[in-house]
């Protein structure tokens, strides 16, 4: 059942990027391509070694987002980012302190970068840049295609923070499709709410317990890269410290649960971070406890503490209550919390966060995590 449901997605791949590609072709000669822009989405690195990834798409006209914004134009920006026409096959170059490397993005433009640095970065902890070049095709017009890129690299950091965004940082009620869909197509950057409290807590874990720390945020999220621009706006707009987002491509080529999907981002986060422990955070709504868990178990040690937003029934609250017990008897507390007061109060009892930070976050709060 599984292999025959993958090849008829294959086959529906295929179909789609024979179309793409047609009607790409026939644009460019009646003169109808619009102008190309390159879309660089936050990436991380070490001393040694940067990544960053970036889509190569048409101009899709999407205007910056207001707090005052009519409902019918959220939802027209909302159409054009999943409309989006992307430039399959085109070249980047991507240039760093002198050095330059050239990539090549797939089918849904997509593109990414790896710089291996022949010496340590010698500066401080922070956001390097990545000059980004598009050297073919030509855009319409004829005129240079440039964009920056950010790369976090987080030295000597006490501990990183991994994320998950959907009613853990944004309330989306993923647990209902249809909800989740209305809510993030009628709202914008702005209008879509932080549960209070999270943008405190999330700053006084970046600063650590002594309050002078500079640890990175990690997001993982299974919504797709179409939306970036909405939850970078977002995080910056709310107060949430900014961070790599790493999201998902729609495509149906990518056949991945969220819970591989998710599972192996942290692999890879804890791989490229070995010397550095991790606090992970999600919600009961779908499967972070059980995500977070296995994380525990392959890395342990690794995992300061886990917290876990109750959102789910009491018979969920069951099975997190087991998950939590597991970690703990693997070192780990998994703590299901009912807002962000009782995290905050939680990491500062653990020192992840300074004591007066709690304050903070109280001051924030009314409602949930």
């Amino acid at each position: 059942m599984i292999e025959w449901r993958r090849r008829v997605l294959m086959v529906g791949q295929g179909i789609e990027e024979r179309f793409d590609a047609l009607r790409f072709r026939l644009k460019r000669r009646f003169g109808l391509l619009d102008p190309f822009e390159i879309l660089p989405y936050r990436g991380h690195g070490t001393t040694r070694e940067l990544f960053l990834k970036g889509r190569v798409l048409e101009e899709a006209g999407i205007t910056r987002p207001g707090r005052d914004d009519a409902v019918w134009k959220n939802i027209r920006d909302m159409v054009r980012r999943f409309a989006s026409d992307e430039v399959a096959g085109a070249r980047v170059r991507a240039s760093f302190e002198g050095l330059q490397v050239e990539t090549t993005a797939d089918v849904e433009g997509y593109f990414e970068v790896r710089f291996q640095l022949p010496e340590p970065l010698d500066g401080a902890a922070g956001w390097y840049r990545v000059e980004l070049d598009l050297l073919s095709p030509l855009s319409p017009g004829g005129g240079r295609v440039r964009s920056t890129g950010e790369v976090l690299v987080p030295h000597g950091a006490g501990f990183g923070v991994i994320s998950d965004l959907d009613d853990t940082v944004v309330f989306s009620s993923a647990t209902s499709v249809l909800k989740m869909a209305w809510i993030v197509v009628r709202n914008n950057a702005h209008t879509r709410l932080p549960f209070e409290g999270v943008a405190a807590f999330y700053r006084a874990l970046q600063s650590g317990a002594d309050g002078r720390s500079s640890n990175p945020v990690f997001y993982v999220s299974s919504s797709p890269w179409n939306i970036y621009d909405m939850l970078e706006d977002f995080l910056n707009v709310h107060g949430v410290p900014p961070g790599p987002l790493f999201l998902k491509d729609w495509s149906l080529t990518v056949l991945g649960k969220h819970r591989d999907y998710k599972t192996g981002v942290i692999r890879r986060l804890l791989s490229t971070y070995e010397e550095l422990p991790f606090v992970l955070i999600g919600d009961s709504g779908e499967e972070d406890p059980e995500i977070y868990l296995q994380a525990v178990r392959e890395h342990p040690g690794r995992i300061m503490a886990v917290y876990i937003r109750d959102v789910a029934s009491s018979e969920r609250d069951a099975e997190v209550k087991a998950m939590a017990v597991e970690a703990r008897k693997l070192g780990t507390e998994m703590v299901a919390v009912p807002d962000t007061v009782a995290a905050a109060e939680h990491a500062a009892a653990i020192g992840l966060i300074a004591p007066d930070a709690v304050a903070a976050v109280q001051s924030e709060s009314t409602a949930g995590f």
